[in-house]
């Protein structure tokens, strides 16, 4: 398990890397790169429109590997969505901007990010179900856990390039070239990934199955929909949560607080590492009382700290800034560190790779994709205090809040278990 938990957490961590680190591009450098004849609120639109079309690729790459994952095994779709990840990132990092080749620019980025999201899409599902399906039942929560650390690992790895290379570069140099270092950096992180991953054995759990769903997805949408929307609801306000933390913030405070890019990335980077350090201390709680309460309590906590949050933002001021960040991301994190424990065992054997990266790919994109937009233009017309965005946050808290509240406890279930409730 520590060896199988590790290569999981090492390949979480590489995938959304890639991911993340075109998220910091979009809110400090794209809009003007790729999106210059755009006024300045219009280019970061639409830098976060391209930002937000990888999330609506998520749940296509979750159709795609899900299929895959549920028919062929695990194990093929972590070295797949891998691939592709990587090599489309590397591919941003090489992309000419509007300058050079005019409108193609634009184009040719939207369909890079899109196969972005294709392959984070497969990641989380093969990752997670290879560690979950390994696991003793009585620690499934904790290591089901590290592949969660991941992306708080490739978030710090991402803002840490891009924070030497801010700190380290001029502004001119940075727009010229910097920004594309981290890009081609994904390159040498994709191929140590798939040597972590190409000894892995398959999930012993895929193997007992005798009859495999011949489509997963169809069995998924007739016997499964209110489930994968429940998820999806449920799990929207980690993803607003994180990308309005991470991204809208980002650029936020460096376009109209005019608090430098190096604080705002050293702040949120100090959140983030909290929340990943706390990953697996909030998946033991989920071992010991269940995923359910957990993921009550951190839907509630939100609600009730997002409008202080934008306030403390609003300050620029690095110690309110970070103390707001960290309460968010506390929130998030309860919720955050025991689904991958969670979503599995709602699920059948035959279906569950699919089941389960579709649900939780698809809240990525009612909370992950709009956001950043949604409170951009929220911000836009508020005053000094964004009261606007917390508003919009608060909302969704309550809604998954509600979802989480319809969804059964698992904690008890086996995994070879048929899910036995929301038939």
């Amino acid at each position: 398990m520590p060896r199988l938990a590790a290569a999981s957490l090492a390949g979480t961590a590489i995938e959304f890397y890639d991911f993340f680190v075109y998220g910091t591009a979009a809110a400090l450098v794209l809009g003007p790169l790729f999106f210059p004849t755009f006024s300045p609120l219009a280019g970061t639109l639409a830098a976060f429109a391209t930002f937000g079309v990888g999330f609506v690729a998520r749940p296509l790459g979750s159709v795609l590997f899900g299929h895959v994952g549920d028919r062929r095994g695990r194990r093929p779709v972590l070295v797949a969505s891998l691939l592709l990840t990587g090599a489309s990132t590397v591919a941003v990092g090489c992309l000419p901007t509007y300058a050079s080749i005019g409108a193609a620019a634009p184009l040719l980025l939207l369909v890079l990010r899109f196969l972005q999201g294709l392959g984070l899409g497969g990641e989380w599902g093969g990752a997670v179900l290879l560690t979950a399906e390994h696991a003793p039942a009585e620690r499934r929560g904790l290591w089901s856990s590290f592949p969660q650390v991941g992306p708080a690992v490739g978030f710090v790895l991402a803002n840490g390039v891009v924070l030497v290379l801010s700190a380290t570069l001029t502004e001119a140099q940075f727009a010229a070239w910097g920004w594309r270092v981290p890009f081609w950096a994904a390159g040498v992180l994709a191929v140590l990934g798939l040597w972590l991953r190409s000894s892995l054995p398959e999930s012993p759990r895929f193997l007992e199955i005798g009859d495999h769903a011949r489509v997963p997805l169809a069995e998924v949408v007739r016997d499964h929909w209110r489930l994968v929307l429940l998820t999806a609801g449920g799990l929207a306000v980690g993803y607003a949560i994180f990308y309005a933390v991470t991204t809208w913030s980002l650029a936020y405070a460096t376009e109209r607080l005019g608090v430098s890019r190096t604080v705002m990335l050293a702040c949120i980077m100090g959140a983030v590492v909290v929340k990943g350090a706390l990953t697996p201390v909030a998946a033991m709680l989920g071992d010991r009382f269940g995923r359910r309460p957990l993921c009550l309590v951190g839907c509630a906590a939100a609600a009730l700290w997002m409008l202080p949050m934008v306030a403390l933002l609003s300050t620029g001021a690095p110690l309110p800034m970070f103390l707001g960040f960290l309460g968010a991301l506390l929130a998030f994190v309860t919720m955050f560190g025991v689904i991958a424990a969670y979503l599995p065992e709602l699920y059948e054997p035959r279906v569950r790779c699919t089941g389960a990266a579709v649900g939780y790919n698809l809240g990525g994109v009612l909370g992950g994709a709009l956001t950043p937009i949604v409170a951009t233009a929220l911000a836009e017309h508020s005053g000094r205090v964004p009261w606007g965005v917390g508003a919009y946050l608060t909302v969704i808290a309550l809604v998954s809040l509600g979802c989480f509240a319809l969804l059964p406890e698992t904690r008890p279930v086996r995994l070879t278990a048929v899910q036995p409730v929301l038939e």
